[in-house]
């Protein structure tokens, strides 16, 4: 029987509003059951914790079938303590500033190295 991972550690590599949005759930599971998460923002997965990234739209959509918006995923993850670390990489390649990150939850700077010597020998790292 396979026992289930002590850590979560995503890498949100993607920009898509999908693939970013269904990060925050696997997150947001994670956490509800006790796991500690990282979510590592790499490259264009970058723009997501950036002001302003929600898809207007599809957080209509999820809202009106009353499912977790982008937002409520995001301060729901911040709220249960998950380490939000972006790419320094990432960020160079987007020409994002630092100071253009989101101000309401605590993001860390970070790289593969630094991402990679946060996971634990017990956790699973995911690749989004």
């Amino acid at each position: 029987m396979t026992r289930s991972p002590d850590k979560l550690s995503l890498i949100v590599q993607s920009g898509d509003f999908d693939r970013v949005h269904y990060a925050l759930v696997i997150a947001s599971a994670a956490l509800a059951t006790g796991k500690k998460v990282t979510l590592f923002f790499a490259m264009e997965g970058t723009r997501a914790i950036v002001p302003g990234f929600a898809d207007v739209q599809q957080e209509k959509i999820l809202a009106r079938k009353n499912l977790a918006t982008f937002e409520e995923l995001i301060v729901a993850c911040a709220e249960m303590n998950a380490n939000f670390m972006v790419c320094e990489m990432g960020l160079c390649a987007t020409a994002i500033d630092r100071t253009q990150l989101r101000t309401d939850i605590s993001i860390t700077a970070g790289s593969a190295v630094s991402f990679l010597a946060d996971a634990t020998s017990d956790g699973a790292i995911l690749y989004v």
